[in-house]
């Protein structure tokens, strides 16, 4: 990938903002033209800068409004267990995010589900079956104070 420069920088904030504006758009609001614009966000693509476009839901209105925090420590520490549970937790539909960690837990996954019964559900009849699960600790979000997909570029 080639340096990126102000006006790419300022391309990546208004695509992070809304990812369905017109290349028009972009162009009319940087004052420039439609070509170069196009021509640099497509480079941007290729460069992998923008992995790609998605929608945002609201967790609400598709019913999964309770937020779960889990944190997972492993029995063992080799590279083969541990390479084990991460083809293991992809799996899992309701997990939207794992981290892996270097401090006093292993594993940080953040999972969204409807109710605390399903919680319960998805760690007995899910996350504890992964053969290499020590220590689960749960916490759950009693309110979303701030929520971002944006990076500050």
């Amino acid at each position: 990938m080639e340096r990126i420069d102000d006006i790419d920088l300022r391309i990546l904030r208004i695509l992070q903002e809304d990812s369905k504006k017109t290349t028009k758009e972009i162009a009319e609001k940087l004052c420039l033209t439609v070509t170069p614009v196009y021509e640099r966000i497509r480079r941007l693509e290729k460069g992998g800068l923008i992995k790609k476009y998605v929608a945002l839901l609201d967790k609400k209105k598709i019913n999964r409004s309770v937020t779960a925090i889990c944190m997972v420590s492993l029995r063992y520490h080799n590279e083969g267990f541990i390479d084990k549970f991460d083809r293991q937790i992809k799996e899992l539909k309701e997990v939207q995010e794992c981290y892996h960690m270097a401090g006093k837990v292993d594993f940080f996954l953040k999972i969204h589900l409807q109710s605390l019964d399903d919680y319960h559900d998805f760690v007995r009849l899910k996350l504890s079956r992964i053969e290499n699960v020590g220590v689960l600790e749960s916490y759950f979000v009693l309110k979303e104070v701030m929520h971002t997909t944006e990076y500050y570029i």
